[in-house]
C-alpha cells in the first residue's frame, strides 16, 4: 500500500544532551496517524564526540531511514534540505566578563560621541542657537545642551527598539536584522562545510 509522507526539515535543532535525534525532533511530519506513530520515533542521527558542537543532518539520509521502515511510501520534502544540530553546552557565569565588555563599549561610545561633537563644534552651534533664540550670549547654554543629551539617549533606545528586555513594538531593530543575517550566513556556511554529502572528492587516475 502506497501512502504519502510530507517532511519539512527544521532549520536548526538545539540540544543540551548528546544521544539520538529522532525524526520528529529534526523535522515536521504530515502522514497518516498509524504511520506518524512510527515515523516520529525513528532515529535519524546519533551525536558523537567527533561532531564537537555542530552537525548537519541531510534530508537524503532521512529519506533513506524512512524507506527502511516504509519502502513503498511516497516521500515529499518541503523547505530546507538540511537541519543544523547544535550541541548547547552549559555556560558558566560570565558576569565579570560582561561588565568588563559593557564598560569598554560604554566608554568607547562616549568618547566617539565627544570626539564627533568636538569635530563639528557642537558647543559653538549651541551657543549660536541660544543667541538666535534669546538674544543673549551664553558660553554654557545648558537649556539646549541638557535636552540634547537626553535626546541622544532616547533616540538610541527608540532606534534599537529595546530598553533592557522590554520591546516597544514587534518591529525588529537594525541590530536584530544584522544578527539574523549573520546567523543565516553562518548556517549556510555550516550546511555546506559540515555536511559530509555536500562535497565529494574524486581521485582521478
Amino acid at each position: 500500500m502506497t501512502f504519502t509522507v510530507y517532511i519539512r526539515m527544521r532549520q536548526r535543532v538545539e540540544t543540551k544532551q548528546g544521544g539520538k535525534i529522532t525524526l520528529s525532533q529534526a523535522a515536521q511530519i504530515i502522514a497518516a496517524d498509524e504511520v506518524f506513530a512510527v515515523l516520529k520515533d525513528i532515529e535519524v542521527y546519533q551525536l558523537n564526540q567527533s561532531d564537537n558542537n555542530l552537525a548537519v543532518l541531510d534530508v537524503m539520509s532521512v529519506i533513506k531511514k524512512i524507506y527502511e521502515y516504509f519502502p513503498e511510501s511516497d516521500i515529499q520534502t518541503i523547505g530546507p534540505n538540511q537541519t543544523i544540530i547544535e550541541m548547547i553546552k552549559e555556560k558558566k557565569s560570565r558576569y565579570p566578563l560582561f561588565i568588563a565588555v559593557w564598560l569598554l563599549l560604554f566608554i568607547g561610545a562616549g568618547l566617539a560621541i565627544l570626539n564627533f561633537h568636538e569635530e563639528v563644534s557642537m558647543q559653538a552651534v549651541h551657543q549660536r542657537l541660544y543667541w538666535m533664540i534669546t538674544g543673549i550670549h551664553n558660553k554654557k547654554p545648558l537649556l539646549l545642551q541638557i535636552p540634547y543629551s537626553f535626546g541622544i539617549g532616547l533616540g538610541m533606545v527608540l532606534f534599537f527598539n529595546h530598553i533592557f528586555k522590554k520591546r516597544f513594538n514587534e518591529e525588529p531593530s537594525p541590530l536584530e536584522i544584522e544578527m539574523f543575517n549573520y546567523q543565516q550566513d553562518l548556517d549556510r556556511y555550516v550546511a555546506i562545510n559540515e555536511n559530509k554529502e555536500s562535497v565529494r572528492h574524486l581521485n582521478g587516475d
